[in-house]
């Protein structure tokens, strides 16, 4: 099943806020979703004390490098997804956590510093490529864009993005006030309040328009069920012509 991690090695890049935008939108939408708190600062983890149970979502906390590996082995057998929130900073437990995805995606805002953040994340995985030949798929995704103005600072990041020829998300996480009530509150956004969050239903509707995309680069593998695979088999062996005594003698 699909390992997709979100990686920045600056804080404040909205890095937590993203991955769990997302794994709460794969729960919605009936997927059993595991997330790993991979972050020292364990923000998932202490949200996770006060929301009230979701089904098929679970959030699992102290990860680190040594047991991150067999962490994802094992949820990976039980899960449709694991969603990772790796730590900031250049670490073994990041380069270990990045090596372990199937897609990673790196959250940037409009900002030259977030930028540098994502580019250490970039610059790993292109050691792993050149260095271990391991290829890791990977996207930038914006996050805290405003809804009504494009900076200069943005404009800038993607710029510069383009240059590089690294993938950017279409879809960007808009800064919403939801995304912050939600760890105010204790629960996901489609669990908030409309009548207290302002702009809620936009913010909803921007959840599952980034995860239709993430999706496409990271989909669960339809599983064909064994009645299915006997089914077709048969038909084919069925399909098949036998060869006649004669044929067999003849040839």
């Amino acid at each position: 099943m699909p390992v997709i991690t979100f990686a920045n090695t600056k804080g404040g890049a909205g890095k937590t806020t993203m991955a769990l935008v997302v794994a709460g939108e794969l729960a919605k939408r009936g997927f059993r979703v595991a997330m790993l708190d991979a972050d020292p600062q364990q923000w998932v983890s202490r949200w996770m004390v006060r929301m009230a149970k979701v089904p098929k979502f679970s959030i699992i906390a102290d990860i680190d490098a040594d047991n991150i590996e067999k962490t994802i082995k094992d949820l990976k057998k039980r899960n449709d997804y694991v969603v990772v929130d790796l730590p900031g900073g250049v670490t073994p437990l990041l380069a270990k956590g990045l090596g372990l995805s199937d897609h990673v995606f790196v959250p940037v805002q409009g900002c030259a510093l977030d930028a540098a953040g994502g580019a250490q994340v970039l610059d790993i995985l292109k050691k792993l490529k050149s260095e271990c030949d391991i290829h890791i798929a990977h996207s930038v995704a914006l996050t805290r864009v405003s809804s009504i103005i494009t900076t200069r600072a943005l404009l800038a990041v993607k710029g510069m993005l383009a240059q590089q020829g690294v993938h950017v998300l279409a879809t960007p996480l808009i800064e919403r006030a939801a995304y912050r009530d939600m760890f105010d509150a204790g629960t996901l956004i489609d669990a908030l309040d409309p009548e207290a969050v302002s702009n809620l239903a936009k913010a909803q509707d921007n959840a599952r328009l980034l995860v239709d995309e993430i999706a496409q680069f990271a989909p669960v593998p339809v599983k064909v069920p064994k009645t299915a695979k006997s089914t077709a088999t048969a038909k084919a062996k069925a399909e098949t012509p036998r060869k006649t005594a004669a044929a067999k003698k003849a040839a």
